[in-house]
């Protein structure tokens, strides 16, 4: 699986996938070498998917190779460079800055965990970068890369923790 930036569009891409391409929204910062905390800024570079979250009744094909769990109330994802949980999920509630899995919105109706700044973690390198569904109009991500519920559903089934997103300029 490729992601390019499409042309003109830094914030939207084009992920290539078996032969066919699928716009998908990016970072708000673009693609970056570099990534840094809060910068919005979607990692250059190879990323593997590693396991995900679901939100119950909300998407129609969740078959996967990969781990999937559903989605709490109670699930949350640390994003305080400082704390020793960073970048990896907690129990809400919890005392450090962290994203609330189950949002109101439906980004995390399927949410795939890439394996970017994982292990090793590198404090305020970047956190919460995920594969997980666009919103309307595909507008930028914090980071993440964010295809459609279709598209999703339609990838679920070939998805492994050996599949790979290769994000390129």
């Amino acid at each position: 699986m490729v992601v390019r930036p499409r042309p003109g569009q830094p914030t939207q891409g084009l992920l290539v996938w078996c032969g066919t391409v699928f716009p998908c929204a990016l970072g708000r910062g673009g693609i970056r070498a570099i990534k840094r905390e809060g910068d919005g800024a979607t990692p250059l570079g190879r990323m593997r998917l590693i396991d995900g979250w679901f939100r119950h009744g909300r998407l129609a094909n969740l078959r996967t190779g990969l781990a999937l769990r559903r989605i709490g109330p109670r699930d949350g994802w640390c994003d305080a460079p400082g704390d020793r949980n960073y970048n990896r999920a907690v129990t809400l509630p919890y005392p450090a800055s962290c994203e609330n899995m189950q949002r109101n919105d439906h980004l995390y109706d399927c949410c795939i965990v890439l394996d970017y700044n994982i292990a090793p973690r590198r404090r305020g390198m970047g956190s919460a970068i995920f594969f997980h569904i666009a919103s309307d109009g595909f507008r930028p991500t914090e980071g993440c890369v964010a295809i459609t519920p279709r598209v999703m559903a339609r990838m679920l089934p070939h998805l492994s923790p050996r599949t790979v997103i290769v994000v390129s300029r």
